[in-house]
């Protein structure tokens, strides 16, 4: 979705569903994700931003996905991937995509174990 031909370098990043969390007592077997009606905009913000910062002369693409409802352990919770002339750019895009949609964008997770206790997180997201 994103490499063309001046593009010398891709990076990409999955986050998977682990079966482990320190907020969680036991093994995690699922989650659930939701999130605000506005979570699209503000992930469109997020990358804006982003973009803003690590390239303003422009060049970088960027396609980001986070994935909503139940997913269970081993399964793609978020997908981003960025494409540039030059390697450096897209390891700090990339990195910086991540970290700013977890605190930015209004995604909130429900988290299962195994005995059958639950837990929800992120959910001070402003």
């Amino acid at each position: 979705l994103v490499a063309g031909p001046a593009d010398g370098a891709v990076t990409t990043f999955t986050g998977r569903v682990r079966d482990h969390d320190p907020e969680a007592s036991g093994e995690v077997v699922s989650l659930d994700y939701s999130c605000h009606p506005d979570a699209e905009r503000a992930l469109h913000e997020v990358a804006a931003d982003v973009l803003a910062e690590h390239d303003p002369q422009g060049g970088t693409r960027v396609a980001v996905a986070h994935r909503i409802g139940r997913l269970e352990v081993g399964d793609p919770a978020i997908v981003v991937a960025v494409a540039a002339a030059h390697r450096a750019v897209t390891f700090a895009v990339c990195e910086a995509l991540v970290e700013q949609i977890k605190a930015r964008v209004p995604v909130w997770k429900h988290q299962h174990e195994a005995d059958g206790r639950t837990t929800w997180s992120n959910l001070g997201v402003s």
